[in-house]
């Protein structure tokens, strides 16, 4: 007797996590005036709902944490968004008519491990 035919099952496993935590950079090449807290805030609302339209900037984003001497912050979002939101800031190209991008330095779905975060 031949072995029956082999069967193959796709799972697809998604994260329980509720959010994802971005560790992200503004680079501003030209040096000019730096953005604040509520300012970087509206930035990246406005690359939302420049890729995304009006579902994008309805995103829940926090701003967790900001330097602004290293133009840093910690960026929360729902994890349904994380695409979107990754996608949004590395398309972003101008901040007040000046030449920008966002790099992000890490991702994870906990910010537990805050030493980390921190550097």
């Amino acid at each position: 007797l031949a072995p029956p035919p082999a069967t193959f099952e796709r799972r697809v496993l998604r994260s329980a996590a509720g959010h994802h935590y971005l560790r992200v950079r503004l680079e501003l090449p030209d040096g000019g005036a730096r953005p604040n807290a509520a300012q970087l805030k509206q930035l990246v609302v406005a690359a939302l709902k420049e890729l995304h339209g009006e579902v994008g900037a309805a995103l829940p984003v926090d701003v967790l944490t900001y330097e602004e001497k290293t133009l840093s912050a910690i960026l929360r979002v729902v994890s349904s968004g994380f695409v979107k939101l990754w996608s949004a800031l590395t398309l972003l190209g101008f901040y007040q008519n000046r030449r920008c991008a966002f790099r992000v330095l890490q991702v994870d779905v906990s910010i537990s491990s805050r030493v980390i975060w921190e550097q």
